[in-house]
């Protein structure tokens, strides 16, 4: 199952891509921003998760997320947004923009885990 992580720091990313991989999945791509995810995935549209932070440069992840929801190749491409915006506006705002599941930062492995069966449905 391959992974797009969308993060403009590269520590969030090694960090998420070693939950990921401690969790079985190992075919794991990577953005820095909004702009380069969506490249990204464009590039590889067999991707079957996104995980994206909200705060980047170029383009951030809401922006992202709008854009995958309207190409009809990733309608149903699961999104995870993971971010430090933790108000209930925000994560309202990421739900109506299509992201099937929300984390605040920090969080544990155990809370990815959690969501990502919940996405998966596994």
């Amino acid at each position: 199952m391959k992974f797009l992580v969308v993060d403009d720091s590269s520590t969030m990313r090694r960090i998420i891509k070693n939950t990921l991989v401690r969790l079985g999945y190992e075919n794991i791509l990577e953005g820095e921003d909004g702009l380069q995810g969506w490249n990204t995935l464009d590039n590889h549209p067999d991707t079957k998760m996104l995980i994206t932070d909200w705060n980047m440069p170029e383009m951030n992840g809401l922006e992202l997320v709008r854009k995958v929801r309207a190409d009809s190749r990733f309608e149903d491409l699961p999104i995870i947004m993971i971010t430090t915006e933790g108000g209930k506006t925000e994560v309202i705002t990421a739900l109506k923009a299509g992201v099937n599941n929300y984390i605040v930062k920090p969080f544990t492995p155990q809370v990815l885990n959690e969501k990502l069966a919940a996405v998966l449905g596994v």
